[in-house]
């Protein structure tokens, strides 16, 4: 698979390193039908430190929304570099499409990252939604018995959220709507699944050249059993996004840690700045009560008794949330009610995804996305447009929470098995196997190797 590409973005798997900057020289996007624009910063999601911008597209078409692309593909280049492997941009020759190839490297070095490994692939090949990065194949291995790498091929996206954002030009109020209603909608077909996320962050969300937008980056996220009594980790989520009970170091919870990221994400769409901008989780979490008020003790039902003590020793806080309103000139009131019942407290207290896609907020985005972006309306003879029985459709085929208690068990012999197996069993593209061999010189991206480093964020000592 030659003719590489540095054209494209993967989530969190390329902004390992990157510090947030204001961007110049990049290329103009517009939403229809507005007449201003944001920016994208196209060369930089590439994931290259060097090299001049591609000539860019000047005359497209304004059907629908639009993230003007580089004309020009710059070959052989590497597109990411993360803590789990390496991106790039890749012609399938069967297909002649461009797509991302993940190359995931030292699989099996430990049992906890070849779980991981597994649960993501097994996740990525159940998805089928516009707003979810799914799988498209896995590649062979060379050797049955033995391999260390895991190739998988995805959709290839041209930028993310984050990069967005940092570009500091102006987004409209139809750019909110319009990527809100695409996370809610992603978010809402995997809570159906009992997937929870982990890691949403503008980082993990990828946007293509027509503002399509999916979440992406599944290394963090579990299949949640609702009745499930054993602990879960809490050492999950980038800390900028991560919910108070979290922070709390509750030992269950729910897919309403996913709902708050969400609220920091939209935060900071619309300001162009993180919400909780501070040094630390116990910094995260008194920012969060100097905004939200003192929580009560219901609120704080599953945190550990070190953190209930670290709040019970502050001065007590009124509820201010209704200052969000200046977050933005662009901020309304329906807006800011939006925004608050994302960022509750209490989790039992927040939206879930379906019940936040039927805020007024974001029936323009939906109007918006359903005419222009998705998949499941169509357009008939005349040429009108045809919606879709349902809009927001649900996960039609769930991984089995009986499943990730059998991973839980396995040993690294069965698990390497397992992954062979499924991976040799799954369809692949046009029934056309594909393979890399790991020592071909004619692969650029056979040189590299990297390792799984511990990515459990920094977590406060209660």
């Amino acid at each position: 698979m030659p003719n590489h590409s540095n054209h494209g973005a993967v989530g969190d798997d390329q902004q390992n390193g990157m510090n947030r900057r204001q961007t110049s020289g990049i290329p103009q996007a517009t939403v229809y039908p507005l007449h201003a624009s944001i920016s994208v910063d196209s060369s930089s999601a590439a994931g290259s430190s060097s090299g001049s911008s591609s000539a860019m597209e000047t005359n497209r078409s304004t059907t629908g929304p639009q993230i003007i692309a580089p004309a020009k593909q710059e070959p052989d280049r590497q597109i990411g570099i993360g803590a789990f492997g390496y991106v790039w941009a890749v012609t399938d020759p069967r297909t002649n499409r461009q797509v991302a190839l993940k190359k995931m490297s030292n699989v099996f070095q430990n049992l906890s990252s070849s779980k991981r490994v597994f649960r993501e692939i097994r996740m990525l090949d159940s998805f089928r939604n516009d707003n979810v990065l799914g799988l498209l194949d896995v590649l062979r291995p060379s050797n049955g018995d033995f391999f260390e790498e895991i190739y998988i091929l995805t959709e290839l996206m041209e930028s993310d959220l984050h990069r967005i954002i940092v570009s500091k030009q102006p987004l409209h109020d139809d750019h909110h709507k319009l990527f809100t209603y695409q996370i809610l909608r992603g978010l809402k077909y995997l809570h159906s699944a009992n997937i929870i996320h982990r890691d949403l962050k503008p980082a993990n969300l990828l946007v293509n050249q027509n503002c399509l937008l999916r979440i992406c980056d599944f290394g963090l996220a579990r299949v949640w059993d609702p009745r499930d009594k054993e602990n879960m980790t809490h050492e999950v989520v980038t800390q900028h996004y991560r919910a108070p009970e979290l922070l709390m170091g509750a030992r269950r919870y729910s897919s309403a840690v996913d709902i708050w990221s969400v609220g920091c994400i939209f935060a900071e769409l619309v300001s162009g700045k993180i919400l909780f901008d501070v040094g630390g989780p116990v910094e995260q979490l008194d920012a969060i009560i100097e905004l939200l008020g003192t929580p009560t003790q219901q609120a704080m039902s599953g945190a550990c008794l070190g953190a209930v003590a670290h709040v019970q020793k502050l001065k007590k806080c009124r509820d201010k949330s209704e200052s969000l309103i200046r977050l933005s000139p662009k901020m309304m009131p329906f807006t800011v009610d939006f925004l608050q019942k994302m960022l509750k407290f209490d989790p039992l207290c927040r939206v879930t995804a379906a019940q936040a896609l039927e805020h007024a907020y974001v029936q323009l985005g939906r109007a918006r996305f359903h005419t222009h972006n998705c998949t499941c309306c169509t357009d008939d003879a005349e040429g009108r447009r045809v919606h879709a029985p349902n809009l927001e459709p649900l996960h039609q085929n769930p991984i089995n929470p009986v499943w990730e208690k059998e991973l839980a068990r396995m040993t690294m012999f069965e698990l390497r098995d397992s992954v062979h197996k499924f991976i040799i069993d799954r369809p692949a593209v046009c029934g056309i196997p594909l393979t890399i061999e790991g020592f071909d010189s004619g692969h650029r991206y056979a040189e590299y190797t990297t390792g799984i480093p511990n990515r459990k964020p920094i977590k406060p000592v209660w």
